[in-house]
């Protein structure tokens, strides 16, 4: 085998310009490769990141239907109490989970005094969402950041509605709000900071601390409409999903039926038809790798054989076995894709290396996105082997016709 090869890498180097050629069309297509994969898996995951962080979680817990009806803000799907303590004691018992904040949903009439307009309004524990949502912090424009997120009588609103109502930061503006029974409620409440948007609908709510929002609502008992976890590590989400998913279905009301549904961040966010983009386009990259493989490394191999029919007529002719012709010709293909392969695959990783040292910065509404590329071991070998498997196919059609000539044909060619 080892003879073999170097033969192959001597044939290789008799047509030096076109081998050089050819491995750098593989290392190039290797190196496209690997840095939009590498890029567009940052971009991925600071978008993920932010919508998770900052509004979502990593998962949330709703009472069956809220979700369907969520546009409404349905007060009759509340999560009662009893509920309540039993979706916690679930997930106190979940090594996986690493916070959860219980929001109270509601809509109400936002006004200034001089101008009217409705709102979707959270009410939160602000400790409790600064664990399982510690992004929404960083989403205020207006507004101090420090201390806590807000205290009772205290209000964060999106930018879009500061904006058109006129509203800064210390006025006093007023909600009127009404609950499952038709009571109209109304309450004063100061601006305490301005929220940049998120992707979603999501971007467009106000947040206010639960006790206000019971008080709206004139709640008696603590209900409220999702709850929101986050969990330590956003790789087992499919894992906790569904182990989490079936002990919530064992909580069943008295016709036997599930009460709860727990719903990933995809099944909730625009942002996941996105995500599968990104990842169907890498897929795209893929396969265009392959094709700049299989063209370039059968192109070599066919000139190989057709400029060499003579040499191969002379191998034949002096008891040289098909297999070893075919093996002379497969090595070719196989060091081609090595050599692209190793090229680019070092290349990837030191441009990689480089871009974390000098990230790459854009604009993307008004925050500004920094991207840190990374490339696994595994995908950087996945890529490799990937390479080098399509260069031998490539080159089976060409030997296996090498290895089949007819030598006293090949030997009169001219």
């Amino acid at each position: 085998m080892i003879a073999v090869l170097r033969l192959s890498a001597r044939n290789l180097m008799r047509y030096h310009r076109r081998t050089w050629l050819t491995a750098g069309l593989i290392t190039l297509g290797v190196l496209a490769m690997l840095l939009f994969v590498s890029a567009a898996g940052s971009f991925k995951q600071v978008m993920i990141g932010q919508i998770t962080d900052s509004l979502l979680g990593h998962l949330q817990v709703h009472r069956r239907g809220y979700v369907a009806s969520v546009d409404n803000l349905p007060l009759n799907l509340n999560l009662s109490p009893q509920l309540i303590a039993k979706v916690k004691a679930e997930l106190d018992g979940e090594p996986a989970v690493a916070a959860y904040s219980v929001r109270l949903k509601l809509g109400a009439m936002f006004s200034n005094f001089n101008e009217t307009t409705s709102i979707r309004l959270n009410g939160i524990d602000p400790v409790a969402e600064d664990a399982a949502a510690p992004g929404l912090r960083t989403r205020i424009i207006e507004g101090g950041r420090e201390g806590p997120l807000l205290a009772p009588g205290e209000l964060l609103i999106p930018e879009l509605l500061a904006r058109g109502m006129k509203v800064k930061v210390g006025d006093s503006v007023v909600l009127v709000a009404t609950n499952r029974e038709g009571s109209v409620n109304g309450k004063n409440f100061k601006v305490r900071g301005v929220l940049e948007p998120v992707t979603g609908p999501g971007g467009r709510d106000a947040y206010l601390h639960t006790d206000d929002a019971r008080e709206l609502l004139r709640m008696d008992e603590a209900e409220a409409m999702e709850i929101v976890v986050r969990l330590k590590d956003l790789g087992k989400l499919d894992k906790v999903t569904a182990s989490l998913g079936a002990r919530l279905e064992q909580l069943t009301n008295p016709q036997g039926r599930p009460v709860l549904e727990l719903h990933d961040w995809k099944g909730l966010s625009p942002f996941a038809n996105i995500a599968s983009m990104i990842d169907l386009m890498t897929l795209f990259i893929r396969v265009m790798l392959v094709a700049i493989v299989l063209t370039s490394v059968m192109n070599v191999m066919l000139m190989a054989v057709y400029e060499r029919i003579r040499e191969i007529g002379t191998l034949a002719a002096i008891g040289t076995p098909p297999s070893r012709i075919l093996g002379l010709y497969v090595g070719e293909g196989l060091l081609l894709g090595l050599l692209g392969a190793i090229v680019g695959v070092a290349l990837s990783a030191a441009v990689v290396g480089l871009l974390n040292l000098y990230p790459l910065q854009f604009p993307f509404g008004r925050q500004m996105i920094t991207l840190h590329p990374t490339l696994s071991a595994g995908e950087m070998l996945s890529v490799a082997l990937l390479v080098v498997g399509m260069a031998v196919i490539a080159s089976l059609q060409p030997a296996w016709r090498a290895s089949r000539m007819d030598p006293i044909q090949a030997l009169r060619h001219v």
